[in-house]
């Protein structure tokens, strides 16, 4: 109510103003909030002592040519990419509006002259979250003609997948379509975008019309110390304090809470937030490599102009554990190997196999004995792992809490595992070092009403962030009602955090807690198809105003969900299939069905 009453007296604001203050503040942490806050009030007590003189702004200032850096972000890679472009842009003297596009009224479009785009590519080529309804927007009959527009795309994707980069290569040829001239050409960034998105922000920003009056002062951009220094390229080195494995020793999966300790970081988070982790490779699976390759890890090779010794590089620079495409028909060559080309002839089959293998998998069956720089040029750049943040700093205060599955498999008679995974589940102690940073998640919140009733969907390691949830709604006292949908193998052996929301249940605080376990009986039975058994009361509680979250896999899970939700909302609500996908579609746009999904 008093933000309402704020905003209803910010007459001396543009409505575009007020709508930058709304995006900025739903991406704030406390503490960054209160570091804003107070840079606010030194900048006005600033104008109150110079009088007169700071009522009339430079002429240069005036004369700005407005930008706006739209973004579309699932997991915050082009959020923290968009926000690194305004920075950069303001030090040129732009006047910038950084804005999500789940925040962006489309109806502004026609007056954009400067417009630059990030956006990530989700799934199969799909737009990410809070990017849907203006993808929709712009390829309606309601999009404008848009012949003043300047823009340039960055696309964020993965090229593991069959539609890499589409939703940029989408906007891209949309915005060109209406009428729009590009400032710079389009550029594709694979998972290890940092390169080639800062030579984009370099080549698009000289080219802005940063002002009219060339002698304009240059904007200076005051750096936020502290809690929000600490990013993706700049984690903070905390400390471990446990791994304890929560599945029961017949589980066929291994699942481990992490808890690490943030004491000193001043680092903050908010439930639904991730967690990022940097990690090196581990040295014993440097050495194998090395070994399969015929290479003694001495051999020097170019990272950013310096020389660095090829095992240095291996372990600390270069992706091992994961497969791509480009890696594979690479490989192929290198080795000549019949089997390996007839393999990556077929997208299919190639497909199906880089999920299944990592590098040491590949140089050991088809031989080749390249040299240190032909290796590394088929490499990708190690990128952090990012995992939902499993706890409420309400509750574990200078700590945070995962849960983590462990990424493990035999081959040739060798334990194959993920890099972070396997080192918090064998390689790392209580005690060592961890490089971690916060990775805000906006399109991820609970309901800012405590009343209003929440269902949760999260089988496996998707009850993470619920966790938090739930111990953030306890701190807050929260009257809402809350539903948890959760489902793995087993009662006895993969029931995570029973004792917690066992507990949750008989204080009341949780109010249902429906349960698939799929191995135990006879026929398997998922989350889903609990959601159809209580398909009237879901729908009851929808209609009523809960807030609906689904967290897990994206690839199976995430889709029979949805298809689920759909025929529950058509069954129970009285629509057809379209109207039931609009029904779920507007609950999107309103921010009452949101998803974490990886």
């Amino acid at each position: 109510m008093l933000l309402k009453e704020f905003e209803a007296g910010a007459g001396m604001l543009a409505p575009e103003q007020i709508q930058t203050l709304r995006a900025l503040a739903s991406e704030l942490n406390p503490v960054q909030a209160a570091w804003i806050s107070g840079y606010l009030a030194a900048v006005a007590n600033q104008g109150a002592a110079l009088g007169s003189a700071a009522a009339a702004p430079a002429t240069g200032a005036q004369s700005a040519v407005p930008l706006t850096v739209l973004y579309g972000s699932q997991t915050g890679n082009s959020r923290s990419v968009a926000t690194a472009l305004a920075d950069k842009a303001r030090a040129q003297g732009a006047e910038v509006t950084l804005i999500s596009m789940a925040d962006y009224k489309p109806r502004q479009l026609k007056s954009e002259r400067q417009l630059l785009v990030v956006v990530s590519t989700h799934g199969e080529g799909d737009p990410p979250d809070d990017a849907i309804a203006f993808h929709k927007f712009l390829f309606s009959n309601r999009a404008p003609k848009l012949p003043e527009l300047n823009y340039s795309v960055l696309a964020l994707g993965d090229a593991s997948y069959d539609h890499f980069c589409q939703t940029g290569k989408e906007f891209d040829l949309r915005l060109a379509e209406l009428g729009a001239n590009r400032l710079a050409e389009r550029v594709d960034c694979d998972v290890d975008f940092e390169d080639a998105a800062e030579q984009w922000q370099s080549e698009v920003i000289s080219k802005l019309e940063t002002s009219v009056d060339s002698a304009a002062p240059t904007a200076s951009v005051v750096p936020i110390n502290g809690p929000a220094s600490y990013s993706r390229s700049n984690p903070y080195s905390a400390s471990l304090l446990a791994s304890q494995k929560i599945t029961g020793r017949g589980s066929i999966k291994d699942t481990r809470h992490v808890e690490i300790s943030l004491e000193g970081s001043g680092l903050t988070y908010q439930p639904g937030d991730s967690l990022g982790i940097w990690m090196n490779n581990d040295a014993d699976l440097v050495t194998r490599i090395l070994k399969a390759t015929g290479l003694s890890g001495e051999e020097r090779v170019s990272l950013k102009g310096e020389e660095t010794a090829l095992r240095q590089a291996l372990t600390d620079t270069y992706e091992l554990t994961l497969l791509h495409p480009a890696l594979v028909q690479g490989w192929a060559e290198l080795s000549g190997d019949p089997e390996l080309q007839r393999l990556v002839a077929d997208s299919e089959t190639l497909k199906a196999m880089i999920p299944q293998n990592q590098l040491v998998d590949l140089v050991t069956r088809y031989p080749a004995t390249p040299s240190a720089e032909q290796l590394v040029g088929l490499l990708r750049k190690l990128t952090p792992r990012l995992y939902s943040i499993a706890s409420s700093q309400s509750e574990v205060e200078e700590e945070v809490h995962l849960t983590v599955a462990l990424v493990a498999d035999e081959r040739d008679g060798e334990e194959r595992l993920g890099t972070v995974s396997g080192a918090l589940a064998r390689r790392l102690a209580a005690g060592d070092e961890v490089k971690v940073y916060v990775e805000p998640n906006a399109n991820f919140r609970l309901p800012e009403q405590d009343s209003t009733p929440v269902i949760m969907i999260g089988p496996g390691t998707g009850i993470a962030p619920f966790r938090a949830f739930m111990q953030e709604r306890d701190a807050r006292g929260a009257e809402g009602d809350n539903w948890l949908f959760f489902g793995n193998p087993t009662f006895t052996e993969d029931f995570l955090y029973q004792v917690e929301w066992q507990g949750y249940v008989k204080s009341g605080l949780l109010t249902r807690i429906d349960l698939a376990f799929s191995r135990d009986q006879s026929h398997k039975i998922y989350v889903q198809d609990r959601i159809r058994e209580q398909g009237a009361e879901l729908f009851a509680w929808l209609e009523r105003g809960a807030h609906l979250y689904l967290c897990g896999d994206a690839e199976r899970m995430a889709k029979d969900v949805e298809a689920a939700l759909v025929a529950v909302i058509a069954e129970h609500g009285g629509h057809s299939e379209e109207a039931a996908q609009s029904y779920l579609t507007q609950l999107r746009e309103a921010k009452r069905y949101q998803k974490d999904v990886y």
